[in-house]
């Protein structure tokens, strides 16, 4: 029996028990996560730009889990919420007082037809994963001529804003190099808009128009041939009518459908579309009251970024106490969220944002639509020192959480 058994080890997991001792030391905490490293994923982008070392992106997971926790190496299987219970892979069975789900999500490369064959060759890669980040930047030196085409999947997606910084990275190094004029840049989003929060599209259209990128939307890449260097894309039209579209590509940089892991989306604690279904603001489960959730696989319709997690785990390290003290005192979480556009190599577009669109920027005094070699330096050198050495030890810099 635990007190609190945190299901995942990343981001989230890491972050919000190191939350919870901060507030009170003596709880008996267990998190169940079967990885033996930890990734510091909002690096990758910059890996793949040549701008960041991906030995600097992972550390041991026994160097960053924390000692005043159970760490049981295995992966959760099935959800029992009315037993206060879980059974794992292992065939173990947790009991709990309460219980936080946090396993991120499932990036499901299996859902494009032909990819998982050629990830890692003939030119197709993917930033959404360490092992290939560095071969995106091999693609990027190496291409002086030809067609790159960039693809984003359907929301919800780890960081939305990831997509398209491989575009603008990958153009200024070809704009600095001068090879830019012989390459014919592609970008296929399946949504309908090139951002989510509208008060940024004026400022990435501009870098769009200045890489010359043909822009694509509602097109959704569903096949792909490495062999023939063949792209197929699914295009919704205005009518609902579906029409697909080869493309030739000399390089391809793709983002894999997202969806919540299976044993989160057959479980009781699922929404309909999979997600553990939470109050936005609390961060607690709409049915279960001692379930929290926070990170990828939260419902909370904010960005899924490492950014939210930092301004998630106060809420949940703060509700969860008070209910296993019997308080009715609750933190309120706004849906905070950051993306660091970077829009060319040294310029950043700090985009932050909360629930509804509404901007919420760390730093008020400056205008949020510019890019910035400020935010470039606070991006590249500091966000990962805030990583490391601030959420997943505790320490909240320039984060307030709001109680009512």
């Amino acid at each position: 029996m635990f007190d609190i058994v945190i299901i995942g080890g990343g981001a989230a997991g890491l972050g919000v028990a190191q939350a919870i001792y901060k507030r009170q030391k003596g709880l008996k905490i267990a998190i169940v996560e079967p990885a033996a490293q930890h990734f510091y994923q909002p690096a990758w982008t910059l890996v793949g730009a040549g701008a960041f070392d991906i030995k600097q992106s992972v550390k041991p997971m026994v160097k960053v889990m924390p000692r005043f926790v159970k760490w049981i190496q295995s992966a959760a299987a099935i959800f029992h919420p009315d037993q206060n219970s879980i059974t794992l892979e292992n065939k173990d069975i947790l009991q709990y007082r309460t219980l936080i789900v946090c396993p991120g999500l499932c990036l499901n490369w299996s859902a494009i037809e032909g990819l998982e064959e050629t990830l890692g060759k003939n030119g197709v890669t993917s930033n959404y994963r360490s092992d290939l980040s560095p071969y995106t930047w091999q693609l990027v030196q190496q291409l002086k001529s030809g067609v790159a085409l960039f693809t984003q999947s359907a929301m919800p997606i780890k960081c939305a804003g990831a997509p398209q910084k491989a575009v603008y990275l990958s153009c200024s190094h070809w704009e600095k190099q001068h090879t830019l004029s012989n390459i014919k840049v592609q970008f296929h989003n399946a949504g309908a808009t090139l951002f989510g929060v509208a008060y940024f599209i004026p400022i990435l259209k501009q870098y769009m128009d200045r890489y010359q990128v043909n822009l694509n939307f509602s097109s959704n890449l569903i096949k792909v041939d490495g062999a023939k260097k063949l792209a197929t894309f699914a295009n919704t039209h205005a009518d609902g009518s579906i029409t697909s579209t080869e493309s030739a590509f000399d390089m391809l940089h793709i983002v894999p459908p997202q969806c919540a892991h299976p044993f989160i989306a057959n479980s009781p604690l699922a929404n309909a579309a999979g997600w553990v279904d939470v109050d936005p603001h609390s961060l607690q489960h709409i049915r279960y009251a001692n379930v929290f959730s926070l990170g990828d696989a939260a419902s909370s319709p904010n960005a899924k970024t490492a950014a939210a997690i930092r301004k998630q785990a106060p809420v949940v390290a703060i509700n969860i106490i008070s209910y296993l003290s019997g308080l009715t005192s609750k933190a309120i979480y706004n849906g905070y969220g950051g993306c660091p556009l970077t829009v060319e190599n040294g310029k950043i577009v700090l985009a932050e944002f909360a629930y509804n669109g509404e901007l919420d920027p760390t730093f008020k005094f400056l205008a949020p639509h510019i890019p910035r070699r400020f935010n470039w330096f606070i991006k590249r050198h500091l966000l990962a020192i805030v990583y490391w050495h601030g959420l997943l030890r505790g320490r909240e810099w320039l984060v307030k959480t709001k109680v009512e």
